[in-house]
């Protein structure tokens, strides 16, 4: 029922850059100081991730993101968490179920720095959450638990990258 996917990386690219499409000295600019941010500031910097950052917030783990990594965020945008049933962030965000909101969040991440070319050649991911990500890539794209679709990739951060998804995905219930 929870079972929604988090492999989207696509819509903060979007709108962070731009006016860039444009002007090469613009998205040569932008590719610069993307690269000086970490994955926390470049998800900070960019509206559609107000739900995922405050999540990430919540479950005390801005300064891991923040740290040396490298990490792959599958970042799932402020619409995919607002897709998850009604109550499920605001529960989530709840100072008694942070070890859950820890798990759904680690489970969006992967040790290492796993750009797009080499996400398309797996089959599944181990998170640090402890569970795998099963990956599919089909006509349509590289969809994540065959329900998250991932929709922006190669966000390049000073400590990892990030791959926009459009669905949360949750992790496998023990």
């Amino acid at each position: 029922m929870l079972k929604k996917s988090l492999f989207g990386v696509t819509v903060l690219a979007v709108s962070a850059m731009g006016l860039s499409l444009f002007s090469p000295a613009a998205a040569h600019d932008h590719k610069e100081s993307a690269k000086a941010k970490t994955i926390v500031e470049i998800a900070a910097g960019n509206d559609d991730f107000s739900t995922l950052v405050a999540a990430v917030t919540a479950a005390g783990l801005v300064d891991t993101l923040s740290g040396e990594g490298p990490f792959t965020v599958f970042a799932p945008t402020n619409a995919a968490f607002a897709a998850l049933p009604e109550g499920t962030v605001e529960s989530l965000l709840k100072p008694e179920n942070k070890a859950k909101l820890v798990a759904v969040l680690t489970y969006h991440v992967v040790p290492g720095k796993v750009m797009a070319a080499d996400v398309v050649k797996l089959s599944k991911a181990t998170t640090v959450q402890g569970s795998d990500i099963a990956i599919a890539v089909g006509d349509d794209g590289v969809t994540l638990n065959g329900s998250s679709n991932v929709v922006k990739t190669d966000i390049v951060g000073s400590n990892g990258v990030i791959h926009v998804i459009d669905a949360v995905i949750l992790p496998p219930s023990e």
